[in-house]
């Protein structure tokens, strides 16, 4: 499971661990008789359109985060763009649908089943009949047999970054004919649909020296509907063109140019004619979403153009009162600089009117992480206790709502709404409650209004540092208001719009008693005295807490990056709750490519926010993230991707038997109960489902917000004018759409 450019690969780290100890969990939902998967919040958004309303040929242009380093998805370098690519031009076997579920991808799968169990497992797969690869051989056991051999983790020559399922396999054998594919597996696997998605050709895993750089940079072979014209890394771009070969429904586009452009450029790019669809932020869908209303005389000035009239307004009023001529000329030139700013924008919102937002839900969740490797976070109490003071309900909607989505927090860590193995079960760890999370810190030994010992200086002295924070003189500490360099979202981190409040201030000190019964911020009067060291006293529900001296002080660590600034106010709320029972957060803003190899991936952060996708396979795909740390053969720590580095043994066992249970039921049950254990463990907490805005031309049709669904990418295209409407899409001319 990888996301927010975290690989596959394990991590191993030196660090001390203690196990979350055991804990009662309630009943599992799901008893009765009404389905808990449900279904899912948001559907996809595509302007879905008939193929035959689209016109043949054209050229969509698509933005992408980068051009991949290598277009082999099993490499550990490979990205989203790189899994991109693969859907286009490789065969699946299974795909995803509209619920997040694996269904059987007709153009390649006639059938796949389960024809044995006992003494092992035995999956047939019967491909298409017309399945051919694009040197024109059937696609067949070579190719499957290939592909198991490179990433079954026996051969170490091959640089493979994943090899879950394919290590169960035991032979791939051709069956009764050509078109049949025996697969036997040595231990019992439930996910196996997840296998030969994408399934590469022989001439590439067939030996080591073309799987390591044979398929980096450029495919040969493909067979799906699209093949891989060029790779260009001057120009920023891969390119995409029809297959001849395809057997499947003729493509409706003749090329597809996934072109990388940074999310703080794409709104010129859309304006410019560069771009026909790319995923935004909220802010250039705000933009967008104002470009489509009617433009009048009542219509407010917005951005630049407000801008210009400020500067006008100012202009007149230096004249009337005499400013000098060298005052005159600079405001002359300052006015002139806005004006052009405002003429830019105008152009731009004008050309933005050919576009539309199109919006739905990721397939991917955003969660608050909790380090439990050392520190107080270290104990279960605490880390309960921070779970319990957060009102994810609060976060979710100030996130989800604004965009009119739906604002429901996220309730597993293995699956979201819609999907089979899909179970609210964050009662495991309770409702939120201040009273209740107080009660954990005092259990724990965190005292409200508890005696805390001066620092000599700002540089804390060894010992001497507050209590789960780490000195950080390079890193700037925040509370929530500032602003980052960039004003753009990335898309890596989605979080809620800044309201302006500043979040998690304070000095850490409680209020004092005045002798009079009024309680006073910042210490007694002249004439109050009592022992050094007593505690003043203070209200027990808002004082902060602190043990042997030191207050409860958690660093939380965010990235600098564009998106960074609606990141911080997230953690500004969270810092706001934490207050509320004694604990202060100190949010630190690191360097955004540094932000998981430097600080999430080696274990240098008390509280952080990043996400993790959803697939149609928890079992397989969730169990390195919840894992139990396990100590490595030189003495360091493997936490695989658990950067919580929170697990425990029973949460290993249920993964374990998921994987090899087949029956469907069974393993969604050994799911949820393992997600129980997960909420109980307190390592993460999930917030919300990720929102997913995409600006897409308007006579684009079948492309978008997809949701939880593979795109379909022979669907996609551009409407003949006849399917547009008495008005067109504005905008269309910039289009090489061949209508």
């Amino acid at each position: 499971m990888s996301h927010d450019g975290i690989g596959p690969r394990a991590v191993l780290r030196s660090v001390a661990f203690l196990t979350a100890g055991m804990l009662t969990v309630p009943a599992l939902a799901g008893c009765g008789s009404e389905d808990p998967a449900g279904e899912p919040l948001a559907g996809a958004d595509v302007a879905a359109a008939d193929r035959s309303d689209i016109a043949d040929g054209g050229t969509l242009r698509w933005a992408v985060d980068t051009v991949p380093d290598t277009l082999n998805t099993f490499q550990a370098d490979a990205d989203t763009t790189t899994a991109r690519i693969a859907e286009a031009v490789l065969p699946s076997m299974y795909r995803t649908d509209g619920r997040g579920r694996a269904v059987r991808n007709a153009d390649y799968l006639a059938s796949a089943d389960v024809v044995d169990t006992e003494p092992k497992q035995v999956v047939v797969y019967r491909l298409a009949q017309q399945a051919v690869w694009s040197d024109g051989r059937e696609i067949g056991a070579a190719d499957f047999a290939a592909q198991w051999r490179a990433l079954s983790g026996k051969d170490t020559a091959y640089w493979t970054a994943r090899n879950a399922g394919y290590d169960r396999i035991e032979k791939v054998e051709r069956g009764r004919n050509d078109l049949e594919v025996k697969v036997t597996f040595s231990r019992p696997y439930a996910d196996w649909k997840s296998l030969f998605s994408p399934l590469y050709p022989k001439e590439v895993m067939g030996a080591p020296d073309s799987f390591n750089d044979g398929a980096r940079k450029k495919l040969k072979v493909t067979a799906g509907p699209f093949t891989v014209d060029k790779v260009d890394t001057k120009e920023d771009e891969v390119v995409l063109t029809r297959n001849p070969r395809w057997w499947g429904r003729v493509a409706r586009l003749q090329k597809i140019v996934l072109r990388a452009v940074p999310h703080d450029k794409r709104v010129s790019a859309l304006s410019d004619g560069t771009l026909d669809l790319a995923e935004i932020d909220p802010e250039a869908a705000r933009r967008i979403t104002v470009a489509a209303l009617p433009q009048d005389g009542n219509t407010p000035l917005m951005g630049p153009e407000a801008d210009r009239s400020a500067a006008d307004a100012l202009h007149s009023w230096a004249v009337a009162n005499g400013s000098d001529e060298d005052a005159a000329d600079e405001e002359i030139s300052a006015r002139e600089k806005l004006r052009k700013k405002a003429e830019k924008y105008a152009r731009q919102q004008k050309a933005l009117g050919g576009f539309e937002v199109r919006k739905s839900l990721e397939p991917a969740y955003t969660q608050l992480a909790l380090n439990g490797a050392e520190g107080p976070l270290s104990d279960e109490r605490v880390r309960r206790a921070v779970a319990r003071a957060l009102d994810r309900e609060d976060l979710a909607g100030a996130v989800l709502k604004p965009l009119g989505l739906p604002a429901e927090p996220v309730g597993s860590h293995l699956a979201l709404s819609g999907q089979a193995a899909y179970s609210d079960s964050s009662g495991a760890l309770g409702k939120p409650d201040a009273k209740e999370a107080r009660a954990l810190l005092s259990d724990a030994g965190w005292v409200p209004g508890g005696p805390v010992k001066e620092e000599k200086d700002s540089k804390k002295d060894e010992g001497e540092e507050a209590a789960g924070s780490e000195a950080d003189t390079e890193d700037t500490k925040d509370s929530g208001g500032s602003e980052d360099s960039g004003d753009g979202d990335d898309g890596t981190y989605v979080v809620g719009e800044d309201d302006g409040r500043n979040h998690g201030t304070g000095d850490g000190k409680a209020p004092h008693d005045s002798g009079t019964g009024q309680l006073k911020q910042g210490g007694a009067p002249a004439g109050a005295y009592a022992p050094k060291g007593t505690a003043a006293p203070a209200r027990a529900d808002t004082a902060p807490v602190a043990k042997d001296g030191k207050a409860l002080v958690l660093r939380f660590v965010l990235p600098s990056g564009p998106g960074s600034k609606t990141l911080e106010t997230v953690a500004g709320r969270i810092a706001e709750m934490l207050e509320k029972i004694g604990i202060r957060a100190d949010i630190s803003k690191v360097d955004n490519d540094s932000y998981f190899k430097d600080h999430i991936a080696s274990g240098d952060f008390d509280l952080a926010l990043y996400s993790w996708p959803a697939t149609a396979f928890p079992a397989t795909d969730a169990r390195p993230v919840y894992s139990k740390p396990v100590p490595a053969a030189d003495g360091s720590l493997n936490v695989e991707q658990n950067w919580t580095r929170v697990g425990t043994d029973q949460v290993d066992q249920l993964f374990d038997q998921a994987i090899a249970t087949l029956d469907d039921s069974e393993r969604r049950d050994l799911i949820r109960k393992a997600d129980s254990r997960i909420w109980a463990a307190a390592g993460s907490i999930p917030l919300y489902q990720r929102p997913q805005l995409v600006a897409a031309r308007k006579n684009l049709a079948n492309a978008g917000a997809f949701g939880f669904a593979t795109p379909v990418y022979e669907d996609m295209g551009f409407l003949k004018k006849s399917a547009q409407g008495p008005e067109g899409s504005p905008g269309a001319e910039n289009s090489d759409s061949g209508s």
